[in-house]
């Protein structure tokens, strides 16, 4: 079992982003030191609460103040970008990292992107666009062969070499043949994990999702390896989760409840999946109510709070419930009090982690 994190990352309205973006840095930093294995950062352009719609320049700027945690879009929202600038950024960043890049890919999720950018998420039409445009990057990377690159939603042309004055597509990725590739799913039985199965991808699993949920994630990543002659790898396969740890679990409960855990998901998550009629994803059972999703089911149900004991033991039940999985991703909130979040890291990654290093 390894650790990681994923930060959307969460900051009320009204924060300052030259503030946020600092603070989330050292985050970074402090994870780093920590030994965590990895780090992925959100993209939204238009959330005020998840404040980076540039996390390639965020990644950019924290290889430079860190030495071993491996950096990654969590995730490039496809229907944000014309793949020809994705392939040339993403290839560019890999080669800043030096092997510590990994890419995440997805469809995007978030309403006010889709507007911008002229997506219907009914549709299902940004899951099709973004097939296309990870499968037009991958070709560009492999083979850029000169000429016009033209579907329903990009237009442009890879110019004639010419190696006279230096004109061509120049910039392959570091790591061969590319970063490796995760995709993230939410729905049961996810396409997009179906897509991770076939084609050997790391499977990441969101934050919200209960044991049962989480089982048919692992059915489609089966599914799709299936298909393809393969044979999925649990080891490789990223669950998320709200994660605090404290000395007592009374402790642990009670400062989670009350702080900005707690916050984030009264003041942001529920009211953006209560709009998008979204609240079946905390649901264990189909027939609860969406009135009887509370914190304190959360604390009991889905995030793992407590203290170094009963942390380890429901990431074992986790692990037990799921049929096992190789990186646990704590989910990035603002760490105050800070004294007492960066406790909980180093509770979760100084003594938890020894404890269940016999799951892989």
């Amino acid at each position: 079992m390894k650790l990681g994190y994923f930060t959307m990352p969460l900051h009320p309205p009204g924060s300052l982003h030259h503030e946020t973006l600092h603070e989330d840095l050292e985050q970074i930093i402090a994870l780093d030191k920590l030994g965590f294995q990895e780090a992925w950062i959100g993209e939204h352009f238009t959330s005020v609460w998840e404040n980076i719609p540039a996390p390639d320049l965020f990644i950019a700027q924290a290889l430079g103040v860190t030495k071993n945690i491996i950096l990654g879009p969590g995730v490039t929202c496809m229907p944000n970008h014309n793949p020809f600038i994705l392939a040339n950024r993403i290839a560019q960043l890999d080669h800043m990292a030096k092997g510590r890049l990994h890419w995440g890919v997805g469809s995007g999720g978030f309403p006010g992107d889709f507007e911008v950018f002229g997506f219907d998420f009914e549709s299902g039409e940004n899951k099709t666009m973004t097939k296309e445009a990870l499968d037009c990057v991958l070709g560009i990377w492999d083979d850029p062969k000169p000429g016009n690159y033209k579907s329903k939603w990009w237009n442009f042309t890879i110019p004639e070499t010419d190696d006279w004055i230096g004109v061509k597509y120049h910039i392959p990725p570091y790591q061969k043949p590319h970063p490796p590739i995760a995709l993230a799913g939410v729905s049961a039985k996810s396409d997009t994990l179906f897509l991770a199965g076939e084609r050997g991808y790391i499977p990441m699993s969101i934050n919200f999702t209960p044991a049962n949920l989480l089982r048919t994630h692992w059915t489609a990543v089966e599914d799709g390896a299936k298909k393809a002659g393969k044979v999925a790898n649990h080891s490789s396969w990223r669950i998320a989760r709200e994660v605090y740890v404290a000395d007592t679990t009374e402790q642990a409960r009670r400062e989670a409840l009350g702080g900005t855990m707690a916050r984030d998901f009264n003041d942001y998550f529920f009211r953006s999946l209560k709009k998008m009629n979204m609240m079946k994803l905390f649901k264990s059972n189909p027939e609860i109510a969406d009135s009887d999703i509370t914190m304190e089911y959360l604390v009991d149900n889905i995030w793992i709070v407590g203290s170094p004991d009963d942390v380890e033991k429901k990431i074992r039940k986790l692990y037990e419930d799921v049929g096992g999985f190789g990186v646990l991703l704590a989910m990035g909130h603002e760490w105050n009090p800070k004294e007492k979040w960066s406790n909980s890291m180093e509770l979760l990654a100084n003594e938890v982690l020894p404890r269940i290093s016999d799951l892989h």
